[in-house]
């Protein structure tokens, strides 16, 4: 297990009040930011600690109330560690503190995520088998949150603390790191909320397009240098982004049919998975299910990963377009690289979970069989894949034509 680090750099005071105002007055409720009164969680481990005071302040400046759980190791989402998996029984792997979460998604408003790991690859050697099997235990408190969140009474956010060990994951100092993060969330500006407002506006623009143009497709074809891919995005579907759930997120998204997923795909980036490195992957679907999986490392920890119960159907399909995000180098972290800008822009898919806001209705009045016709996948899992080549996305619309949506990184509408 990686010791905590001393970092060489600690952004500015300002820059990290600049961050903290972004995520509390913009992230949270849809861009708004939080109201007096508001409960929020916040969750971070010792390294994100500069961020997660900056961050307590400014939810009490703002009126609302802090639970804060803070941990003195590396953590992920999932709040594992390695001793964790390396000294824990089957009984302990599946334990589930039900009335302890029940009474924390009841008593919340909001979540805040920090992310901020001194060893990204913590987890390397653990039988995945054990990591899933803990992270399927936990599937209750991921659905309690999305009930609540689909009645509208609940909005989250993610946002990442750069440490040593994840700037040389990159493979680049940690004041580089630093940059690109400050300039991903426009903190180098003064009003950096300004900045997302106009973001959001012109992905709320992109959205309204694809709304338009999304009953009259069939499907959509995935094509270039390693991709040859069919996605269909089914009946009542909504593209989402540029809600505040991510900070940064630039990207333009929707939860597909499961069903209606065919053909191929390599991904150029690596999967940062529960603290390992997967690297090289291969996607071969069929009938909407992943027939076949290949990965140059980790292999063992996709396929285990896959046999968790839905996790080998499509969840999410994303585009970026490269003129928004500012991001332009690797940063060995999902957030950031699933945003990334560079030369292509980047597309990605998420197995497992689906987006239930993606529906064109009200989601809190749709039942699970209904979500279950119309193609909408469930799991305890949501593993965002990522690839930044080149490659175009044409809508095959039902009465045969067709519409180039997406070309070299850029919407095309």
């Amino acid at each position: 297990m990686g010791a905590h680090l001393t970092t060489s750099y600690t952004p500015s005071r300002t820059v990290l009040e600049r961050y903290a105002r972004v995520i509390v007055r913009f992230a949270l409720w849809g861009g708004k930011g939080i109201r007096k009164g508001d409960v929020v969680y916040l969750i971070g481990a010792e390294a994100t600690k500069p961020l997660f005071l900056a961050v307590r302040r400014e939810v009490l400046k703002a009126g609302g109330h802090v639970i804060a759980n803070f941990m003195p190791e590396s953590w992920d989402r999932w709040q594992f560690s390695r001793d964790f998996f390396e000294l824990a029984k089957p009984h302990q792997l599946d334990w589930f503190p039900s009335h302890y979460y029940r009474g924390l998604v009841d008593e919340i408003t909001h979540y805040i995520y920090l992310l901020g790991e001194d060893d990204p690859r913590e987890l390397e050697g653990i039988d995945a088998k054990k990591i899933m099997r803990a992270q399927a235990a936990r599937k209750p408190f991921m659905d309690w949150r999305t009930e609540k969140e689909l009645r509208g009474d609940l909005s989250w956010t993610l946002a990442l603390y750069g440490t040593e060990g994840m700037a040389r994951e990159a493979g680049i100092s940690l004041r580089k790191y630093w940059q690109q993060i400050i300039r991903a969330c426009f903190l180098d500006k003064e009003d950096p909320m300004k900045e997302w407002r106009r973001v959001q506006r012109e992905i709320e623009r992109v959205q309204r397009a694809l709304n338009r143009l999304t009953p009259r497709i069939a499907s959509l074809r995935v094509e270039g240098p390693d991709v040859n891919l069919t996605i269909t995005p089914g009946k009542r579907r909504l593209w989402l982004g540029g809600s505040g759930r991510n900070i940064p997120s630039f990207e333009v998204f929707t939860s597909p049919d499961w069903r209606g997923t065919e053909g191929w795909i390599r991904f150029n980036q690596p999967l940062y998975r529960q603290g390992v490195k997967i690297e090289g992957i291969e996607l071969w679907f069929s009938k909407g299910r992943v027939v076949k999986a290949k990965a140059q490392r980790n292999e063992p920890h996709l396929k285990a990963m896959l046999k968790v119960k839905n996790a080998n159907k499509v969840g999410e399909f994303s585009l970026t377009d490269r003129r928004l995000s500012r991001i332009t180098t690797f940063m060995a972290n999902t957030l950031y690289d699933e945003n990334m800008g560079g030369r292509w822009g980047n597309t990605h898919i998420a197995l497992g979970k689906a987006y239930r806001d993606a529906f064109d209705g009200n989601p809190a009045e749709v039942s699970e069989e209904e979500w279950e016709q119309l193609g909408y996948n469930d799991s305890a899992v949501h593993t965002d894949i990522i690839s930044t080549s080149r490659r175009r996305v044409v809508a095959i619309l039902s009465d045969g034509g067709e519409k180039l949506i997406y070309r070299d990184g850029e919407f095309v509408l």
